[in-house]
């Protein structure tokens, strides 16, 4: 396995990593959840996928090591930053593995920019505000930085090197979904042509039904619901800590999709 990592694309000059062996296939891109780093969303899951598998690991605005920039955040220039960064690489079509916030952008992605994504895997990601669980949308409006869980923080800390970077990290996230998350035009789902698995816990902070409603959305699109929280099962560092087994259950299942054998 190798591995390079470097700055660009885009307004945001997106960090970004590439692990694993070059090969014929798509690459697989890696699009972290909120809060988060590619070491706390990726790190037990790119070792695992990277024996045989070319990854694209990126850290979006405001996270880890790509700066915050200038402007408020947003799944549609995000998806513009990851779009930019993929013609800078000359990476063509790729796969895209987008969990929560990133699956969002991964949506966005393959709307916006449909000849850059070959096939998708939208995970935990919602598509509309009321496909939260009950009482999401107060407790984050209630939150502060300190109600941040430690392990994001110090994931943060741990490559920028700024304690006060994870405090604008978490800004930017929480305005990010109570302000900037609109809900997805049916038009806009509809117009998605990459073949597309849908992924959720049945104990998830996405509602089931709405993981329902969203592959139902996108033509052909292909469901997996798993008995699993928000994470755990792609080893998300606060979700699964140290139990690595959902995650190695799934795996198959993800990769079986990526190699059209699903």
């Amino acid at each position: 396995m190798d591995f390079v990592d470097g700055r660009s694309g885009g307004t945001a000059r997106l960090y970004y990593q590439w692990h694993g062996p070059e090969g014929d296939g798509p690459p697989l891109l890696l699009v972290h959840g909120g809060g988060s780093t590619i070491e706390s969303n990726w790190g037990a899951l790119i070792p695992e996928l990277a024996r045989e598998r070319r990854l694209l690991a990126v850290e979006l605005q405001g996270h880890g090591r790509t700066p915050t920039g200038s402007g408020p955040a947003s799944f549609e220039r995000s998806a513009d930053d990851v779009a930019a960064l993929l013609a800078e690489l000359g990476a063509g079509a790729v796969h895209v593995l987008g969990f929560s916030n990133g699956g969002q952008v991964a949506l966005q992605l393959a709307i916006r920019h449909p000849h850059r994504v070959a096939r998708l895997i939208v995970a935990s990601a919602p598509f509309r505000r009321d496909g939260m669980i009950d009482g999401f949308w107060d407790a984050l409006a209630g939150a502060g930085s300190a109600d941040m869980p430690a392990v994001y923080r110090e994931a943060d800390v741990l490559v920028s090197g700024e304690a006060a970077h994870a405090e604008r990290m978490f800004a930017l996230d929480r305005d990010l979904m109570l302000t900037g998350f609109q809900d997805f035009p049916d038009r806009a789902l509809a117009s998605i042509v990459a073949p597309t698995l849908v992924v959720a816990g049945d104990r998830d902070v996405i509602r089931r039904d709405h993981a329902v409603a969203l592959a139902d959305r996108i033509p052909g699109a292909r469901l997996l619901i798993l008995p699993a929280g928000h994470g755990d099962y792609l080893g998300e560092v606060f979700a699964a800590g140290d139990d690595l087994r959902g995650m190695r259950r799934t795996l198959p299942l993800l990769t079986a999709f990526l190699d059209d054998a699903l």
